[in-house]
């Protein structure tokens, strides 16, 4: 017969092991429970707004000038614009079962597990596409198993609500791709300067190596050498899993990547900044932020750049005659009053000479000579015509001022007396209103603003949008 003693110590065990597993089975429940509290349903991951960098095109449409966001440039596209070579290179590199497993990957996890406990701390995560989704989109990066058991759940959700390819849809246009650049499409712009549908088998095999490490792995950083590695290494694992040809192996393996240099991320900056803040003025800074709005601007890149070349060479040629340091130029199409090309400083980066300031636009210095064409239309608005004739004359417009002498003297510094002179110091006699204002001759368009009248001139003016002229001093001249 059975030793009774035996069999009772055997149940005994049976029982508190059957116990301890309720136990474990309930506290683990309540805690799941727990942590999933918080959780975002199926109703809000579904109504999930992922936000979108605001860009701002030349007239073209095609040159980005600058993206506005909020530390994440990004934008969403469709799976059919993600060629199948990125689909592949993703899912052989991140997780090769994807359409197959429920979300997760227990050998995965329980090879982390044991890592992670022999280690004393999280080093791996064993994390499936739906995992590193519900990481990146709804939790933090933080290495707690408490972050992970939040990450499992929700991961499950999100792969019992999306289709697989839905899954990685949003798992594309969601992961980091470096410091700011987040979804495939910004990174294949960053990168290679083209969109991702553009991609070739090779730059696909490399974009795919950079979530693993955003920073690490970055073109532009010092581990290049270990990046082309994990491009090869992606390589291989697709044509092991006879996702490509040996053909078409053979030939991205030999393709020689080249990647777009690393910019200050700005073009035409004076020009950029005056929209951001039109449009922050319009639609509020979190909207332009966040919104993903695509904005057409009316500037000309080949006329922008010759505009700050322009600037540039005249800035120090003004900054050896005159010491002046700084220049701006402003283009505009006269029949549409569209913008062509603005350079509001000599070089918008150089602080040191307050480059961000816009003369353009911020400087609001005396207007000069193109006040001229403003008292011309008056006077000719009054019955004047470009035959009229006046007179480039020696003339002192101070009148009846002792400090001024009768007898125009240029060599009387006096700042209260008044007798312009052109730069060539010539003067030119009897001159119609047409030549005198072709050649932008000083004394005449004098003479023709006090034909005109300072109050009328200043009406035309505000026809025409300038409003930051309040006045002037004027009285009878003699010659």
């Amino acid at each position: 017969m059975p030793d009774r003693k035996k069999i009772k110590r055997i149940w005994w065990i049976v029982r508190w092991c059957a116990l301890a597993c309720a136990v474990l089975a309930v506290t683990g429940g309540i805690t799941v429970y727990a942590l999933s509290l918080d959780l975002p349903s199926v109703e809000q991951i579904a109504a999930r707004r992922v936000a979108q960098s605001t860009k701002i095109f030349d007239r073209s449409g095609q040159t980005l000038l600058y993206e506005i966001s909020a530390g994440q440039k990004r934008t969403v596209i469709s799976l059919e614009d993600i060629p199948q070579f990125m689909k592949d290179a993703t899912i052989a590199i991140e997780d090769e079962n994807f359409y197959q497993s429920p979300g997760f990957d227990w050998r995965g996890i329980l090879r982390a597990l044991w890592v992670n406990v022999t280690r004393g701390r999280v080093l791996q995560g064993g994390s499936t596409i739906p995992q590193q989704l519900a990481r990146n989109a709804f939790l933090s990066s933080e290495q707690t198993i408490t972050r992970k058991i939040r990450e499992l759940i929700l991961a499950l959700r999100i792969n019992r609500y999306y289709s697989k390819d839905q899954v990685l849809a949003l798992y594309l246009n969601e992961i980091p791709y470096g410091p700011t650049t987040y979804g495939i499409e910004a990174a294949s712009q960053a990168y290679f300067g083209k969109p991702a549908k553009s991609l070739t088998l090779a730059q696909a095999a490399l974009l795919s190596s950079i979530p693993k490490g955003p920073s690490y792995y970055s073109p532009y950083g010092s581990h290049t050498k270990e990046l082309l590695a994990r491009e090869a290494y992606v390589l291989k694992r697709m044509l092991d899993l006879q996702k490509i040809t040996k053909a078409q192996y053979d030939a991205a393996s030999k393709e020689h990547l080249v990647f777009l240099p690393q910019d200050k991320g700005i073009r035409a900056p004076h020009f950029v900044m005056e929209v951001q803040e039109y449009l922050v003025q319009k639609y509020g800074e979190d909207f332009v932020r966040t919104g993903g709005l695509r904005v057409v601007t009316t500037l000309d890149m080949d006329l922008q750049g010759y505009a700050e070349k322009a600037v540039a060479d005249g800035a120090k040629r003004n900054e050896e005659l005159y010491q002046g340091s700084n220049a701006s130029l402003v283009a505009e199409d006269p029949k549409t009053g569209q913008i062509l090309a603005l350079v509001g400083s000599r070089d918008y980066f150089d602080t040191a000479h307050e480059g961000n300031f816009d003369v353009a636009t911020q400087g609001l210095r005396q207007p000069g000579s193109a006040l001229k064409p403003f008292a011309y239309l008056t006077a000719f608005e009054k019955g004047y015509t470009p035959d009229t004739i006046l007179f480039d004359v020696p003339t002192e417009f101070t009148s009846q001022n002792p400090a001024c002498p009768p007898v125009v003297d240029y060599t009387n510094d006096n700042k209260e007396c008044f007798h312009p002179q052109d730069f060539s110091a010539d003067f030119h006699g009897p001159m119609s209103l047409r030549n005198a204002l072709a050649q932008s001759v000083n004394i005449p368009a004098v003479k023709v603003l006090y034909l005109a009248g300072i109050g009328d001139l200043l009406s035309t003016l505000s026809h025409f949008g300038v409003t930051t002229l309040s006045g002037f001093g004027f009285v009878v001249f003699r010659s």
